[in-house]
């Protein structure tokens, strides 16, 4: 089963985070940053994680907006993806992880197979985002500016999740 952990980021944050969940997955995995890789790169994978945090009022990361535009193109009819998201929940409560929630859209409407890694709101403290979906986030929620001491509980108890959820 080949794996591909997909990410943008402008701040350093996701590629953090990323390096965890690629440290606790225990299956070889290829780490795509989308400011340099292809959308039709990611047809070649079974399974992909993909990694996003979110800017300003909601919008999607700047490598993100230029990738997605071609990704929309891209059939990836049987592919497994699962999400997680980096946002502010006190700056931004009206938008918190909404990129994500955007994200899970666009992978949706290439045929990918979505619903893995869904993750619980208690605990967050926000307005508003379009990453939730039936009552949980559409992915892992990481606030990195305001619950910084959670990440590695949370990656840690995701990543077991997730594992059972795509068969790695």
């Amino acid at each position: 089963m080949k794996v591909a952990i997909a990410f943008g980021t402008t701040g350093g944050a996701t590629e953090e985070v990323v390096d965890k969940i690629k440290d606790l997955l225990g299956v070889d995995a290829d780490v795509l940053d989308v400011s340099d890789a292809s959308a039709t790169d990611l047809a070649g994978y079974d399974v992909i994680l993909a990694g996003i945090p979110t800017y300003e009022e909601g919008e999607l990361q700047e490598d993100w907006g230029d990738f997605v535009d071609d990704l929309k193109e891209v059939d990836l009819a049987g592919k497994k993806v699962a999400l997680f998201g980096l946002g502010d929940q006190e700056e931004y409560a009206e938008y918190f992880l909404s990129g994500m929630g955007k994200l899970y859209k666009v992978f949706e409407g290439c045929g990918a197979t979505m619903g893995a890694g869904f993750w619980a709101t208690d605990g967050y403290e926000f307005d508003a985002s379009e990453a939730v979906m039936d009552g949980k986030f559409c992915g892992l929620g990481i606030d990195e500016d305001n619950q910084s001491d959670l990440t590695d509980d949370r990656v840690t108890a995701w990543v077991t999740q997730i594992k059972g959820e795509l068969g790695l």
